[in-house]
């Protein structure tokens, strides 16, 4: 019988779908009597888009189970069909950097389906009301009120498609990063989180699943000192269901490469976090930061000010005199006129006043972006079966690989005069 080990979302205390294992935080007696200065409450939160393999994560929460019985009143055995659906989804996914032709749609799809069968359209509902309620918690008045929002504030932006990460402070872009983002069956939430803590040098606990081979054997910690500890030399836990991490390849950065995370490399990971603690508000030099790095122990740096973590899926961004469209790398859908029209009305621009060349040249981006993983046009809904998913891509995504590889080009730039330079600010890349 194979032992299934817990991968836990440290400060949320849910399973991660990033492979983390729950560790006790070490804090320096200096650090624990710091507050949080951000305040949280429970809104209503961001739809999570959710699959079989993240709900089969959820599974790991020690009172997960019980939640079901006593909010959702679940009798024993749908629970224990639920379980059993959700974990046989990852039984057979491996990672070996084949192209496979899944999607968050058809994923997002065979997770409806085989939860109305086992429990009814209702119930259905009612699970995916009580995990985003219980998960996904907004932070006061900090959501984002029009497409491109700029900050005014100190936070970190991450946006899915873009495959960037901006850090902000003050309302001034600080420095960016090209990131890996969690392959389509394990998706990169939106919404609004945090980070609070930094760990240096994280342990990792395999689990017992298809992709992990080779190298590390299921159950067997391996230490934060390993330098193929892919959590790299460091993590910060943002919420559900996700980490920013180090450990990742250079070949992994703008593409596909975690169970929900923001994948970073360990050189990124590095510079990243010195400015994180900066903005944060906690007191350690480059030196004690150095160090920390340097140093074999799991330790752990809390942040006097947790910084608000922005998760976005937007494929139409303005910047300076452009409108870059980027890849609808999640199939929702959202390379549309009407949502190219919406963005541009953010910045007083009438579609219709679009000169013959640059309708052309938008009509075409949107076009060619509105493609999955794999090239394919992104069926409307109520074409090729239910939500516009065709049978034939449900039937290729049970393959069994995650989709590891994007085909083609992932951006197309626009040129709109009439933006003259307006809109979201262009990367400050790290060097």
């Amino acid at each position: 019988m194979k032992k299934y080990i817990a991968i836990l979302f440290l400060g949320t205390g849910l399973l991660a779908a990033c492979n983390e294992p729950q560790e006790k935080k070490e804090v320096t007696e200096k650090q624990e009597t710091k507050k949080d200065t951000v305040t949280v409450e429970r809104q209503t939160p961001t739809q999570t888009a959710l699959t079989l393999p993240i709900l089969d994560a959820l599974f790991f929460e020690k009172d997960f189970s019980a939640s079901l019985k006593s909010q959702l009143n679940l009798t024993a055995a749908q629970i224990a069909k639920l379980k059993s659906a959700a974990h046989a989804s990852v039984e057979d996914l491996t990672e070996d950097g084949s192209t496979n032709s899944g999607s968050l749609r058809t994923a997002t799809q065979q997770y409806e389906e085989r939860i109305n069968e086992i429990i009814g359209a209702d119930k259905a509902q009612q699970l995916l009301s009580l995990i985003n309620s219980r998960y996904s918690q907004g932070l006061d008045g900090l959501a984002p009120t029009q497409p491109n929002f700029v900050p005014k504030d100190t936070r970190i932006v991450v946006n899915a498609p873009a495959f960037r990460m901006d850090v902000f402070q003050d309302g001034k872009l600080l420095k960016s990063y090209k990131v890996g983002i969690g392959y389509p069956e394990f998706p990169l939430p939106t919404g609004m989180r945090r980070a609070d803590t930094i760990i240096f040098r994280p342990s990792w606990i395999p689990p017992d699943e298809p992709w992990v081979r080779g190298k590390f054997a299921p159950g067997r910690k391996v230490s934060g000192a390993d330098e193929d500890n892919p959590l790299g030399v460091i993590k910060i836990p943002i919420g559900l269901p996700s980490l920013i991490h180090g450990g990742k390849p250079e070949e992994k950065i703008g593409n596909f490469a975690s169970h929900g995370c923001v994948g970073l490399m360990n050189s990124q990971v590095k510079d990243f976090a010195p400015l994180l603690i900066r903005i944060g508000g906690a007191q350690e030099s480059e030196t004690e930061i150095a160090a920390l790095i340097k140093q074999t122990k799991t330790k752990s740096i809390r942040l006097t000010n947790p910084v608000p973590v922005d998760l976005r899926y937007e494929t139409i961004v303005a910047q300076g005199d452009s409108l870059h469209i980027y890849r609808d790398v999640y199939e929702r859908g959202t390379n549309t006129p009407e949502n190219a029209k919406a963005v541009l009305a953010v910045y007083g621009i009438n579609y219709e006043q679009l000169n013959t060349q640059e309708k052309a040249g938008l009509d075409a981006a949107l076009n060619e972006m509105n493609t999955d993983p794999k090239g394919n046009p992104i069926a409307e809904n109520g074409e090729g079966g239910k939500d516009g998913v065709a049978a034939s891509k449900i039937a290729r995504s049970k393959q069994g690989k995650v989709t590891s590889k994007i085909k083609g080009d992932k951006e197309r730039v626009v040129a709109i005069a009439a933006l003259g330079g307006k809109g979201y600010p262009a990367p400050i890349m790290n060097k």
